[in-house]
C-alpha cells in the first residue's frame, strides 16, 4: 500500500496527497457520527458503498452539466479529487419534513412542503453547524452574492435530478446535505463546484411503499440494519459489487 501524506481526517473520510499537484485521494471510512458527534459507531462496509454510490452520483450529476471535485474511483474505498478550497457553508435542501425541520418548526414528520426548501449552516463543528441566512453568508464573506447564487441554482438543479434519479428506484428524497468549493484553475479562474459526497451519509432516503428509513436515521435512531440499508439502496442503482462490500485497509500514512 503506497505511503501518503495525510492532509486532514473528518468524521466519515480522510484525505491524502494526490499522485499530481492540484488532487487529493478521498479515502471512505466505516465510522458513523451523530449528534455533532456525540454518538459514534462502525457500520461495517460503509466506506465501500459510500464511495461507490458517491461516484455514481457524481458521474451521473456530471452528464447534466454540474462541474463536480471526483475524477475517478481508484480502488474499493478511494476515490481521485480535485483540490478545492471548501465553502464553509453546508446547503441542506429538503422536499419532505424529518428531523430537525419537523421539531424546529413543528410539522410532522413526513409531511411534503409546499416546495422544496434550501437552508444553510455555517460549517463550524464547535458550534455545531448553526442555521444561518443568506446575510450572513455574504456579510462575513464565507460566498460572495454571485457564488451564492451559482450554489442556490446548482442546489436545486441537483435536487430536480437526484428527485427523479431516486424516485425510478423506489425511493424518495426527503433531503439531503450538499458542500462546495472553489476549483482554481493555471489562470487563477475560479469557479463553484459541487464536492465532498452524496450517499446515504448525508441524505435521507425513505421507500416509496413503506416509508422504511435507507439512510444514516438508522443510525442516528438505533433502528438497527444500517448495513443492510446502505447495500440496498447500492442494489437498486445497479452498483452493489457483485462480491459484496468487503474490507480494504487504508493507505499508510507519511509522518
Amino acid at each position: 500500500m503506497s505511503r501518503r501524506r495525510q492532509i486532514y481526517e473528518g468524521k466519515a473520510k480522510v484525505l491524502f496527497e494526490g499522485p499530481e499537484p492540484g488532487t487529493l485521494v478521498q479515502y471512505f471510512k466505516d465510522d458513523a457520527t451523530a449528534f455533532n458527534n456525540q454518538k459514534k459507531g462502525t457500520i461495517t462496509g460503509k466506506g465501500v458503498l459510500n464511495n461507490r454510490i458517491s461516484e455514481f452520483i457524481m458521474l451521473r450529476l456530471a452528464e447534466i452539466g454540474i462541474p463536480t471535485h471526483f475524477v475517478r474511483r481508484l480502488n474499493m474505498r478511494e476515490q481521485l479529487i480535485r483540490e478545492v478550497e471548501i465553502v464553509p457553508v453546508e446547503v441542506i435542501i429538503r422536499n419532505i419534513s424529518a428531523g430537525s425541520l419537523a421539531k424546529r418548526l413543528g410539522i410532522a414528520e413526513g409531511t411534503p412542503l409546499p416546495r422544496s426548501i434550501v437552508e444553510y449552516c455555517y460549517k463550524n463543528d464547535e458550534l455545531g453547524d448553526p442555521l444561518i441566512a443568506e446575510e450572513h453568508v455574504t456579510a462575513f464573506g464565507w460566498a460572495t452574492p454571485p457564488e451564492l447564487d451559482e450554489i442556490m441554482s446548482m442546489s436545486l438543479r441537483i435536487n430536480d435530478f437526484l428527485m427523479g434519479l431516486f424516485l425510478g428506484i423506489g425511493i424518495k428524497l426527503v433531503d439531503f446535505k450538499l458542500e462546495f468549493g472553489r476549483l482554481y484553475d493555471d489562470q487563477d479562474q475560479v469557479r463553484i463546484v459541487l464536492a465532498d459526497e452524496i450517499s446515504p451519509d448525508n441524505c435521507r432516503l425513505w421507500d416509496v411503499q413503506t416509508n422504511e428509513k435507507m439512510d444514516k436515521d438508522r443510525f442516528r435512531r438505533d433502528l438497527g440494519g444500517e448495513a443492510e440499508a446502505y447495500q440496498e439502496v447500492a442494489r437498486r442503482l445497479g452498483i452493489l459489487p457483485e462480491s459484496g462490500p468487503h474490507d480494504m485497509k487504508g493507505p499508510e500514512v507519511m509522518q
